[in-house]
């Protein structure tokens, strides 16, 4: 399973395209690499999601864009992270650590007993 890559959970890609965009200015290519090598390629993140997920980011002010030439010599929209991005990014995960420590949580429940639960049947 180590080389199998995950589907995101919903709404995890645009916290994710965030997270890249605090480390730097990217475009899109470099975005999507760049969560696959993080991931450890557990993550592979298509056009076919990441471009839509960009258009949402970009419409709610999160992302600003510009025009620049890549380390190859082409022509592309570069993302960069406004204020507001940075401010969302900070709500995302502290939501993102709440729900996965629930989670872990429950999935480390070993035995459940009715007298567990405060007498409630």
């Amino acid at each position: 399973m180590p080389n199998e890559h995950l589907d995101l959970l919903q709404g995890t890609l645009e916290m994710l395209v965030l997270k890249t965009l605090a480390l730097e200015p990217m475009h899109g290519w470099g975005i999507a690499h760049r969560i696959q090598w993080m991931s450890k390629d557990v993550f592979l993140v298509t056009q076919g999601s990441l471009y839509p997920a960009l258009v949402r980011i970009r419409r709610r002010g999160w992302v600003k864009t510009s025009w620049r030439t890549t380390e190859n010599s082409r022509r592309a929209r570069y993302y960069e992270l406004t204020t507001a991005g940075r401010r969302q990014l900070a709500q995302q995960h502290t939501a993102w650590a709440r729900a996965s420590a629930a989670v872990d949580q429950i999935m480390h429940v070993r035995v459940w007993t009715p007298a567990s639960d405060g007498g409630a049947a």
